[in-house]
């Protein structure tokens, strides 16, 4: 049934660093568990508004919309929305499986993160690649998903076994938060390598991963071949068209998760749940974004790749390429 006029409350504009926003039924409940709104989502990126924009900027990014709440439907937007003022810039996909294109919402300033949460975005999903050249990654991405079974107190040990492997080999993680039961650690690239080839690094990883902790780690392909109280080190994450919650990013459950960056040390203290929409301002406003320095950290995953020869010299099987997340 369509709502009443003024039933969610009357419009609120923002003034976002010279752009203004509407934002229409800024009273509508998007998080059931202690109600927060519309107008609520649209405060939280405000208050981490360097740090939203620093994990989408130049990046596509697809919207996962929610235009009744979380309670809701789930809309995956690849295509920007109808209506977008003309400020809010865009990047051009080509999918060939479906011979389409899609014009996606490319990040470059605050303004058209909140006007994606005008048209009900909770969550925002980049790629790995920028606009200057969307077929080469300039973000390797460390998914560590666990399985039914396994507890959150795996997830860290496997983390800390992440980044001992990323220091041996030079490259700076950057972890955070999945905003569910994982968590993911980043780290900048040379854009030099296609996706192919970053995920063929990113499984090497996995693997070496896997040798050091193999009674906490799978890389098997397929989901039901895998040991239910594992964690899979998700190299697909890093394969054309794949996205992940970005840093800072509310997810789509009731009581408003964040993908939130932590430092190493945190690690063992970190519990999931305890970053939301009510907490992460405070935290980002004591200790600001604690990516901000991904940029400067730039790795070569050459000793990566050959990494990957060895494997497969030494033949390890050659997972087949994952699908897309779906037709534009």
């Amino acid at each position: 049934m369509a709502s009443r006029k003024g039933e969610f409350g009357e419009p609120v504009v923002f003034d976002v660093d010279g752009f203004d926003v509407r934002i229409s039924s800024p009273e509508r409940v998007y998080f059931s568990a202690r109600g927060e709104t519309k107008l609520d989502l649209a405060n939280y990126y405000l208050s981490v508004g360097d740090g939203i924009v620093n994990a989408l900027r130049e990046r596509p990014c697809m919207l996962h919309r929610f235009p009744d709440g979380v309670d809701g439907p789930k809309v995956h937007q690849k295509r920007l929305p109808r209506g977008a003022p003309e400020w809010v810039e865009t990047v051009r996909l080509h999918f060939p499986r479906y011979g389409l294109h899609a014009d996606e919402l490319c990040v470059t300033k605050l303004a058209d993160v909140i006007w994606a949460v005008q048209m009900s975005t909770v969550e925002f999903h980049p790629w790995n690649s920028r606009r200057a050249d969307t077929e080469k990654p300039d973000e390797w991405r460390i998914d560590l998903d666990p399985m039914p079974e396994a507890d959150f107190a795996r997830v860290r040990r496997v983390a800390h076994v992440a980044h001992e492997v990323l220091d041996e080999i030079g490259a700076t993680g950057w972890p955070k938060t999945s905003g569910g039961h994982g968590m993911h650690v980043y780290v900048r690239i040379r854009p030099e390598h296609g996706f192919h080839d970053v995920r063929r690094a990113a499984l090497a990883f996995a693997r070496e991963v896997e040798r050091r902790a193999p009674d906490d780690v799978t890389t098997t392909w397929w989901r039901r071949d895998r040991d239910p109280s594992a964690i899979f080190v998700d190299y697909n994450q890093n394969a054309r068209d794949h996205t992940i919650a970005a840093a800072y990013s509310v997810r789509g459950n009731t009581i408003g998760t964040v993908s939130t960056p932590v430092r190493w040390d945190e690690i063992d203290d970190v519990e999931p749940d305890d970053f939301t929409i009510a907490t992460v301002p405070q935290r980002f406003a004591e200790l600001g974004d604690l990516h901000a320095g991904i940029d400067d950290a730039v790795f070569d995953i050459t000793p990566l790749l050959e990494w990957a020869e060895r494997d497969e010299r030494d033949g390890a099987e050659t997972p087949p390429e994952p699908e897309g997340t779906g037709k534009p």
